[in-house]
């Protein structure tokens, strides 16, 4: 079969030959239907060789969709013929954050050695990917796979960072979405679906920007040195009560910072590398900074059903797996406003 692969620290990706794998015992084997392309993807492939973690090759993509094509030995709930999303963020499954379906926050992955498909383990990116357990499965029923890809990362991820903070969301308050690309054009129609909040999006990008007003956003933002000063003046002076940032670099954490409030959230989940000083006198009182990782199964759940409402859906563009070296390298110059997805 053809499979996507990093192969060499510092190479670009190639389309290569593998084996179609075997399920062993508990495993699935999908026939992948699509595989959303992540910034992720590049941060990995930008790791020098001292610090990169993972074996190579690897085949890439963590966000994947397939038809069950073979099951192992065991018993199973599904069939083959089921068509599925992957669920990403793999766990010990006995540990108490698993126990909760909070394996993106698993007490053991890093010491098992668990990795998640396309980052550290054989990915999606291919036209057959292995999955190692049922549980790592959601029914995708009637949804559309080359749109409902992404939803297991680029929905997932901002519906978590969301979620914690819809107490805060109240009528008459205000949400920054810094970064409207992959995930933050979908964190902006998320909000407009579950508060009755302001949005502001922020993006270096005039394109991403039209994008995030045409799906919700109440106003936009150009992400310079003067967007804290806008916002300020957007939020009568106050700043917001959350603000969510999807780049995550030195830049865009210091807009985040100028831009919250009193008791606001900032949270993190671009991986950036950038930082948030806190502390007495360096934000604003009882301001509380997270950096999220992925979501919950059961979130995963939640957002597919979002998706099958009408209230989200991911902008895609599709492109075919020979095509994945160069998809990238338009990825990474921004050329795709929304989330490419590969079709095998």
């Amino acid at each position: 079969m053809k499979a996507v692969q990093y192969r060499r620290v510092g190479d670009q990706p190639e389309v290569v030959e593998v084996d179609i794998p075997e399920p062993g015992p508990g495993q699935i084997l999908l026939k992948v239907d699509a595989a959303g392309m992540c910034h992720s993807d590049i941060a990995v492939m930008s790791w020098p060789e001292e610090s990169f973690p993972y074996s190579l090759p690897m085949t890439l993509g963590h966000e994947g969709i397939g038809t069950v094509s073979a099951l192992g030995p065991g018993t199973y709930s599904c069939s083959v013929g089921d068509r599925m999303a992957v669920y990403g963020p793999q766990g010990c499954g006995l540990c108490h954050m698993c126990s909760q379906g909070k394996e993106n926050y698993c007490d053991y992955a890093e010491q098992l050695g668990i990795r998640p498909p396309g980052l550290g383990a054989p990915g999606a990116m291919a036209e057959y990917m292995l999955v190692d357990r049922e549980r790592h499965l959601v029914p995708l029923g009637d949804l559309d796979p080359v749109e409902a890809a992404p939803l297991t990362d680029a929905g997932l991820t901002p519906y978590h960072a969301i979620k914690k903070s819809l107490p805060k969301l109240v009528g008459g308050s205000r949400a920054v979405v810094i970064g409207t690309g992959g995930l933050g054009h979908v964190a902006v129609q998320l909000l407009r679906a579950l508060s009755p909040a302001e949005v502001i999006a922020v993006d270096v990008s005039e394109q991403k920007l039209e994008l995030a007003h045409r799906i919700g956003a109440h106003r936009t933002v150009v992400s310079d040195e003067s967007a804290p000063d806008r916002i300020r003046e957007l939020t009568n002076g106050f700043g917001a009560e959350v603000v969510l940032d999807f780049v995550g670099n030195s830049a865009t954490t210091a807009i985040a910072a100028k831009c919250t409030r009193a008791e606001s959230d900032l949270t993190m989940v671009g991986i950036g590398g950038g930082t948030v000083p806190v502390g007495f006198g360096t934000t604003p009182f009882e301001v509380s900074v997270s950096a999220t990782y992925w979501g919950s199964r059961s979130e995963l759940i939640e957002v597919l059903e979002l998706a099958r409402s009408g209230a989200v859906r991911v902008h895609v563009d599709s492109f075919g797996l020979d095509e994945t070296p160069e998809i990238y390298e338009r990825f990474h110059r921004g050329e795709i406003p929304g989330r490419a997805v590969i079709v095998p």
